[in-house]
């Protein structure tokens, strides 16, 4: 009886090790330190522009049948995304004269040549 209690004791000692060697973390390791001579007062540049003028601006103009989001970049108007109430959306793009626009169903600026499958087996 001694010999089996001893066996069991062990199993479940051996049981328990493996079970918390799997519940252990490593702690990551460590950040790199920085190079010699950098200031580590001075913050990293920003990979975006600060510049409010270069910012983009959205705004959404909700009409009884549609929904118009005009996109400008700098002041600039780019295009107007317009989403009716029923039916795809689609967008204007200036033509370059004052209220002139080319109706796009994508911003896409490829040519797209219609393909059909013609024979198939």
């Amino acid at each position: 009886m001694n010999r089996t209690f001893a066996r069991l004791r062990s199993t479940i000692g051996l049981a328990a090790l493996a079970a918390s060697a799997a519940w252990a973390q490593i702690a990551p390791p460590p950040p790199p330190p920085p190079p010699p001579g950098a200031d580590s007062a001075t913050p990293p540049p920003l990979p975006y522009s600060t510049d409010p003028a270069q910012d983009t601006q959205v705004t959404i103009v909700r009409k009884e049948n549609e929904t118009q989001e005009e996109v400008r970049i700098g002041g600039e108007l780019k295009f107007i995304r317009v989403t009716p109430r029923h039916g795809r959306p689609y967008y204007l793009v200036p033509d370059g004269g004052p209220n002139t626009y080319i109706r796009r169903e994508s911003l896409e600026s490829s040519l797209k040549v219609p393909m059909w499958v013609l024979f198939s087996w």
